[in-house]
């Protein structure tokens, strides 16, 4: 048997023809010489078939079943377009160059009827047709390049409407040669000729050129809108450039970047899904293609279509991908509706095309009986079939069904690579089938056709198994569509409520039970008691299918039994729907150990008589207060859920051992940093700011034990988590439960009980020994700590202790040990882990993905911080500042990437927003002048003077400089920001402080030392105002100009000693013409006169000021003429 090629497993889609319309078009009489079908379009309802002859078929896509015919005199139809919001209109064109609108009147069941008909491009030929995207109105571009617009007065407008259309044809605009696309989003009309793309707004009647390269020919251009969880990210535009290229502009037409496809292009052609012949692919590359797109269509989500001589292509031109392109010859016109393709030939025949993945193309052709075709396909798509995806659609029983509906006399070599396809899919030995591999799957539940979720057991029978099965095969495509968000749903793994208030899988919390598939001892095995618990459990898993699932997670004996049933499942988030008896029988003993009446009784009266305290004003607003009610309350939690080795022993021996710090420092080291969080945190950080306040040392160093106190931090590290807890706990016990523990570590409550103990929390511990009880206390109750409130204390208070963020770290690490993500992190690559991530998305603010990003940063290094960007604000530079706190270069590349990802007028807002709090300022300052920055022997002289043209030297962060300094800021700040930029050297920034901070004396003192005229403009305010002023900068040239020209070239492009030669020095003769440029050469000349500097000027300067004083005669003489003109018009008007 003959190897069959196999298609590349990053190919996934395909292009598929599930019906033919030959018969269509013969019905409609479309397929003889004298008659044949000359334009095409299609919206959610109509196909729209023009033709020849000058009629107008629209047929309903519902079965093809009800049909229009418009007639028209006027010629041939030449474009046709269906109206999509309001689908009874369509707009139409003829070979003369007429304009018909209909209104098909289908909501009032009355004839069709001519609602409008446009002559403004009569004996032209129109080219481009299109439909405003909000309002009846339709915009028409011809072979020459007039653009007009026609607005739409019709009956459902009432009569009145006819008043305010006064002009119902407007001409947009005439470009330079023939429009080849029209296309229309918000507001907004592209227009593509063959030289170039220009954008409309047609509210504001304003029009730009897209780009500064002209092209020749036919290229096409499209809008690209943004996804719906996008935000309020502007849409795209996409045009096509000569040689498979295409710019990516963005809404107000400036071009982002060029996307070249010509390499991409170089792979072999998918084939086409059709019942007129067998697929047949080639694994051998063809040559790059070089190819002009006539036409750019936007086609579903994140997709861009064309179409050339040749074929097909369907790009992703964000990600700069190629997402298939198959050989479909001799095309005229395509039309698109989300992901259907009408395809016209030349001929006048009509190709119905679907776009779909491989796993629903082949599910389609099984339900229509075409097994044959559906085997061929699998065959040459088995590399995608075996992904996990692929798998939910296509399962093992429905591949076994579908092999035995071949004919094993004449298709054994079918059978036989679909046997081989079967066998890649569940190896015999493998502990890892499709059968149990999670509650997503087809065998854990289906819906059935009333819409019940059919529940099967895990251990149930194979009978169970195989009715689910059969079950599947009758699903309607609609079902398995509504079917599929729940399934990725439950394959996320971590996501935003990262509270361990959710660690235990809670209902409802309406609902009064718990889930039944934790452990109790007093609960009833009878089966009604197990039915019902079914019922429960299914129809709240029913209702939370459009939810976002939180972070679940399992104890960890739980997770071990679960480990040896599936190593491929997330352990966090391993839900079984249905407990057998059995498995009932084998928890019982442990709940037995652990019956959570008895066992948190103590616990819960504590916490529920310190929850009322704290709401007590007089306790809420006293650190002390809270921290004794806290300490009391901490007796109780440490007896329950505490580890004897971490009692007040051990917090005086960390003390004894840590208690070799100086005073100073322990004070620097405790300062809070001031923090904008949300509104529910400023009393709390107004409280931990009154707890720094009272934090002092009395201890004495012993610096010989600071060595075992290393080791005893590394051992903080090595230890063990309580990521999860070790009993059943209610919700809303667990939720009170969180909130104090996690203000038992805001305010440095680690023990509890008082004398010695006390110390933890009353200042008095040493910081060494305050950073090893913190870092016990996290591993000890991990389970109960709030991880986005403890991320910020530990950023805020523990700025300066790395191992209180490592500890963190490897918390978080501990808790997603078991993850997807931290599982692919062994074998994949860095894009495909990334992929991942973004596929569990969106994260929020989920400390869990920073987690993820700790383990990139480790293994890639700064090249993994890059991409990080698409993440934020999930995470934000601060997070990024503590993963890479040993190299900041690395933070620094980070933040000006995402400072550059969005567009220039909304960089200063975004940098704006990171600045919190607004001390990072000048941290974020000092690393951007240090890092990539030239020496400053070669800024600054010995004196700290610049040296001339020292500020034309290129910073590596010159943009992200002076972002930062031009946001902004108080007088204090802006001064440490300008003394920052003088210390290193950066110029431009500084002297930009120095006008802003009104030191112009200064500012003009540097600039005559940087030797640059154009430094003196009026675009930033650096031109001298005052006669003060002018006398001084004069004074300054005099005084500079031989010490900087007498020297030959410096920096950039300095040039020696000159008048006429170095235009753009600081000379006396040039600031003498700046003068005379910006007040006249008649209040120039006195001013010369009065500073004695008339003799240093040459011919020149005189003739310049001739030629300034004829610009001023004529400019005045220009302007006096255009006032008499406006002012004969306005007579001529009111006569």
């Amino acid at each position: 048997m003959a190897s069959v090629p196999i298609i590349p497993d990053s190919y996934n889609h395909v292009l598929a023809e599930f019906e033919c319309l030959d018969p269509l078009l013969s019905a409609l009489r479309l397929d003889s010489s004298r008659l044949k079908c000359t334009c095409i379009a299609v919206s959610k309802r109509w196909l729209a078939l023009g033709s020849s002859g000058g009629g107008l078929n629209l047929i309903q896509k519902d079965g093809w079943k009800q049909r229009l015919f418009l007639t028209h005199k006027e010629g041939a139809i030449s474009r046709v377009a269906c109206c999509l919001h309001d689908e009874d209109y369509v707009a139409v064109a003829t070979s003369q160059g007429l304009v018909v609108v209909w209104e098909l009147n289908q909501e009032r069941r009355g004839k069709p009827e001519r609602i409008y008909v446009s002559s403004e491009h009569k004996g032209r030929k129109v080219t481009a047709l299109c439909w405003d995207t909000a309002a009846l109105r339709v915009f028409v571009g011809d072979h020459v390049g007039k653009v007009s617009a026609i607005k739409i007065n019709t009956s459902k407008q009432g009569k009145a409407a006819a008043t305010f259309v006064m002009f119902p044809v407007q001409i947009i605009t005439t470009v330079d040669s023939r429009v080849v696309q029209l296309d229309y989003l918000d507001g907004r009309l592209l227009i593509s000729s063959l030289t170039r793309t220009y954008l409309c707004d047609t509210e504001r009647q304003k029009f730009w050129k897209i780009g500064n390269k002209e092209r020749d020919g036919e290229f096409g251009a499209c809008f690209f809108p943004v996804g719906k969880n996008s935000g309020n990210q502007q849409p795209l535009i996409y045009c096509a450039r000569p040689g498979s290229r295409m710019w990516e502009v963005n809404f107000d037409g400036e071009v982002q970047s060029t996307h070249q496809f010509k390499q991409l292009l170089s792979s072999p052609p998918l084939p086409v899904v059709t019942l007129r012949l067998d697929p047949h692919y080639t694994s051998s590359s063809c040559s790059p293609q070089s190819l002009s797109f006539p036409k750019l269509l936007y086609l579903t989500e994140h997709c861009v279509m064309t179409w050339t001589e040749r074929g097909i292509y369907i790009f992703l031109p964000q990600s700069v991908q190629v997402l298939l392109w198959s050989e479909v010859k001799d095309i005229q016109d395509i039309a698109v509706y989300k992901s259907e393709l009408f395809c016209l030939h030349t001929n006048g025949k009509v190709v119905h095309l679907s776009l779909l993945l491989v796993d629903r193309c082949i599910e389609r052709l099984i339900r229509r009986g075409f097994w044959t075709l559906a085997t061929r396909v699998c065959c040459l798509f088995q590399n995608s079939i075996i992904s996990c995806r692929a798998r939910k659609n296509l399962p093992l029983d429905k591949l076994e069904h579908l092999k035995s509906q071949l004919d094993a006399s004449t298709q054994q070599d079918l059978i036989t690579q679909l046997e081989e396809l079967i066998s890649k899919l569940e190896p015999l030995d493998s502990a890892c089938s499709s059968r149990r591999s999670s509650i997503s799957s087809h065998e854990s539940f289906s819906v059935l056709d009333s819409g019940i979720y059919r529940v099967i057991s895990r251990r149930g029978s194979q009978s169970d198994e195989d009715s689910c099965s059969l079950h599947s095969q009758t699903f309607s495509e609609d079902e398995r569509l509504k079917e599929f968000p729940a399934h990725q749903e439950d394959e996320q793994v971590e996501f935003d409520n990262v509270s361990h208030a959710s660690v235990t899988v809670e209902a409802d919390r309406s609902e009064t039970f718990l889930p039944f598939s934790i452990p109790l001892s007093f609960r009833s095995p009878s089966p009604l008691v197990s039915l019902q618990a079914v019922k429960e459990s299914v129809s709240s898993f029913v209702r939370k299918t459009t939810e976002k699932i939180g972070t679940l997670h399992i104890s960890p004996d739980n997770r071990g039994r679960q480990e040896a049933k599936d190593d491929e499942q997330l352990q966090e988030l391993t839900v079984t729907l249905v407990t057998s008896p059995q498995e009932e029988k084998e928890l019982e003993p442990q709940s037995c150990q652990l019956p959570e009446e008895d066992h948190l009784r103590d616990l819960k009266a504590a916490t529920a008589e310190a929850i009322a305290k704290l709401q007590d004003p007089l306790v809420l607003l006293e650190p002390q207060c809270m921290r004794r009610v806290l300490q009391e309350w901490f007796i109780y939690l440490e007896e329950k859920f505490g580890s004897k080795e971490h009692s007040a022993s051990s917090i005086k021996e960390s003390k004894a051992v840590c208690a070799g710090e100086e005073r100073a420092v322990l004070q620097e080291d405790l300062q809070l940093d001031p923090t904008d969080g949300d509104p529910a945190d400023k009393e709390q950080s107004s409280i931990l700011e009154d707890c720094t306040e009272q934090e002092n040392t009395d201890e004495t160093c012993l610096s010989k034990t600071m060595c075992e106190n290393c080791t005893d931090l590394k051992g903080c590290l090595d230890c063990c988590f309580q990521v999860s807890p070790p009993c059943v706990i209610e919700p809303d016990v667990q939720k009170d439960l969180v909130e104090l523990t996690t203000l038992c570590f805001e305010l440095r409550v680690f023990s509890g009980g008082n004398g010695e103990a006390e110390e933890s929390s009353d200042g008095s511990l040493p910081r060494a020994a305050l950073w090893t009880v913190a870092c016990r206390f996290m591993r000890s109750y991990f389970f109960l700590l709030d991880l986005k409130r403890l991320k910020q204390c530990i950023i805020t208070m523990y700025a300066t202790s790395p191992n209180v963020w490592e500890t963190y770290i490897a918390g978080l690490k501990e808790l997603t040990c078991h993850s997807p993500v931290a599982l692919a992190m062994e074998n994949e690559d860095m894009l495909k882990i990334l992929k991942q991530l973004h596929d569990l998305g969106p994260w929020d603010d989920s400390p869990l993905l920073l987690v993820h990003a700790q383990r990139l940063y480790e293994k890639f290094g700064e090249t993994a911080l890059r991409p990080l960007i698409k993440f934020h604000p999930s995470i934000l530079p601060s997070d990024i500042k503590q993963l890479c706190r040993n190299d900041p270069a690395h933070f620094l590349a980070y933040l000006d990437s995402l400072v550059k990802s969005k567009p220039e007028d909304k960089r200063s807002s975004l940098l704006r927003s990171l600045l919190q709090p607004e001390s990072v300022r000048l941290d974020w300052l000092c690393l951007a002048v240090s890092h990539d920055a030239p020496q400053k022997a070669n800024t600054m002289d010995v004196e700290g003077n610049p040296r001339p043209r020292s500020h034309l030297f290129t910073w590596g962060y010159s943009q992200l400089i002076l972002l930062l300094i031009k946001l902004p800021a108080d007088f204090v700040t802006k001064e440490k920001m300008a003394d920052i930029c003088k210390s290193h050297g950066f110029w431009p920034g500084y002297l930009f402080l120095c006008l802003e901070l009104d030191r112009r004396i200064e500012a003009f003192t540097n600039i005559a030392h940087l030797d640059d005229l154009s430094l003196l403009n009026g675009e930033d305010g650096s031109i001298p105002e005052t006669i003060e002023e002018w006398k001084f900068l004069l004074r300054l040239a005099q005084n500079h100009s031989t010490a900087f020209h007498h020297h030959g070239p410096q920096n950039g492009n300095a040039v020696s000693n000159g008048s006429s030669s170095c235009p753009d020095c600081i000379t006396v003769e040039n600031v003498a013409l700046l003068l005379a440029k910006a007040v006249g050469p008649n209040r120039a000349l006195p001013l010369l006169q009065e500073c004695g500097v008339t003799l240093e000027l040459s011919e020149r300067f005189t003739g310049v000021c001739e030629i300034l004083r004829i610009a001023e005669k004529r400019q005045r003489a220009l302007i006096q003429s255009m006032l008499e003109r406006c002012d004969r018009f306005l007579w001529s008007q009111q006569a």
